[in-house]
């Protein structure tokens, strides 16, 4: 081990390049762990599981590469006590740090576990920021503060005049803020979807120790060939992509759904965003810089609908989070309590556009925000399904679903089991 006292903690999603942490001269270890806690607390997608440990431990490896001393904790080491806690009360104590650092976890769960751990451990504790989100924890509730409503476009309007995105003289770029009303197009077959860069990994080792572990997952995966990106590298990859080739038509069609394609012109970028291996800030600013490119390629409306969803949509669902949690996770409204039809599990439905929805989740721990909102999550409002069984599917499902995104856009977007917080 190195002359390091200070052990620094990283949660799975919090796989940032460029923290603070790396040149402010601290000596110090870092800390990551793959954990039945984290497996378990939700049955999750074999894919998803898979897409965190290896962006961990790519992210591990960078470390080491940078010089900087790591332990790393996989799933079936026999010393992976598999509690956050329990783990780093073992490490502290069997290898004499003398301080923990951690950094704001974006789930509530693991903000009041990580709480509770600072309290109990013999050593000084400093919390920090992850530098990864354009806006605090509680720029929505600052904003907001006395109002009955929480508007996302008042809360939009507000970080792009404080961010100076999309703005010219304090005014919209183009005049306009929203440009919605030009993006509800149906897709016909043109122009074609271009080929995404192929990524592929052999995950079988992975697959049999989840196996071997008797991890419970949902969904299929291509052990020979697992195609998400899951380094900040292979990120970088797909957001060239995206800018290149799929962002003229992006906000044409983002609301479209067609059998003929899976992807259609989205991004795919949520999953390295969410882990932080992509910045909010970065993506935008290099959209952004592609329109400027090509004005007469890429039309304003493209740019500001994702640009919208970045700053607007997901900085702002994130923000109602963290003001009404832990409350807002059992918001019943409309009081249901059906439970989740057995068919989301497998998709053996006879209706058609649902069928369609949750089989290409279950194949491909994906799928975009109308399949999403529209199709499966009106489905389970109109049948009065209990909120905390969708929450349970989406959170599990979905690549890029962390509690924090999801759970705002389940009980408030999708079944209006907030009351109309949302």
């Amino acid at each position: 081990m190195s002359e390091a006292r200070t052990l620094r903690c990283f949660l799975g999603d919090q796989l940032n390049h460029f923290h603070p942490w790396y040149t402010d001269g601290t000596p110090a270890t870092y800390l990551l762990m793959e954990m039945r806690q984290e497996t378990d607390y939700v049955r999750h997608h074999v894919q998803k599981v898979i897409a965190f440990f290896l962006a961990m431990r790519g992210f591990a490896e960078h470390l080491r590469q940078q010089g900087h001393d790591v332990i790393y904790l996989r799933l079936d080491d026999p010393q992976n006590l598999q509690d956050l806690e329990k783990n780093i009360h073992h490490i502290i104590s069997e290898r004499g740090f003398t301080r923990f650092e951690y950094q704001l976890p974006d789930e509530y769960r693991l903000d009041i576990q990580l709480k509770e751990l600072a309290g109990s451990l013999p050593v000084p504790t400093e919390v920090f920021d992850t530098h990864h989100f354009i806006t605090t924890r509680n720029h929505v509730a600052e904003l907001f503060k006395g109002k009955k409503h929480r508007l996302m476009e008042t809360f939009h309007r507000q970080v792009r005049a404080q961010t100076g995105l999309l703005m010219e003289n304090g005014e919209p770029v183009g005049g306009r803020w929203n440009f919605d009303a030009e993006n509800r197009n149906a897709y016909n077959g043109t122009p074609p979807v271009p080929a995404t860069p192929r990524i592929s990994r052999d995950v079988t080792e992975l697959v049999a120790m989840l196996e071997k572990q008797g991890v419970q997952t949902m969904g299929k995966v291509n052990a020979r060939d697992f195609p998400w990106p899951v380094t900040r590298d292979e990120g970088l990859l797909w957001l060239e992509f995206f800018c290149k080739d799929l962002l003229p038509w992006f906000g044409t069609y983002q609301d479209a759904m067609t059998k003929t394609h899976r992807t259609l012109f989205h991004s795919r970028l949520s999953f390295v965003m969410n882990a932080k291996l992509l910045s909010p800030l970065e993506v935008v600013e290099r959209v952004i810089a592609e329109w400027s490119e090509r004005p007469d390629e890429v039309a304003l409306s493209q740019v500001e609908g994702f640009v919208r969803q970045i700053i607007g949509w997901r900085e702002y669902m994130r923000g109602i989070y963290w003001e009404r949690m832990p409350d807002y996770a059992h918001m019943n409204f409309l009081e249901h309590r059906n439970p989740l039809p057995s068919w989301f599990w497998d998709g053996n439905t006879k209706m058609a556009c649902l069928r369609h929805a949750i089989t290409q989740s279950l194949e491909t721990a994906y799928a975009h925000h109308i399949q999403r909102l529209m199709l499966t999550g009106n489905f389970a409002l109109l049948a009065g399904t209990d909120p905390a069984e969708v929450d349970a599917w989406y959170l599990g499902i979905y690549i890029d679903a962390i509690e924090w995104v999801e759970l705002t856009n389940t009980r408030g977007m999708s079944q209006f089991a907030d009351g109309g917080i949302v």
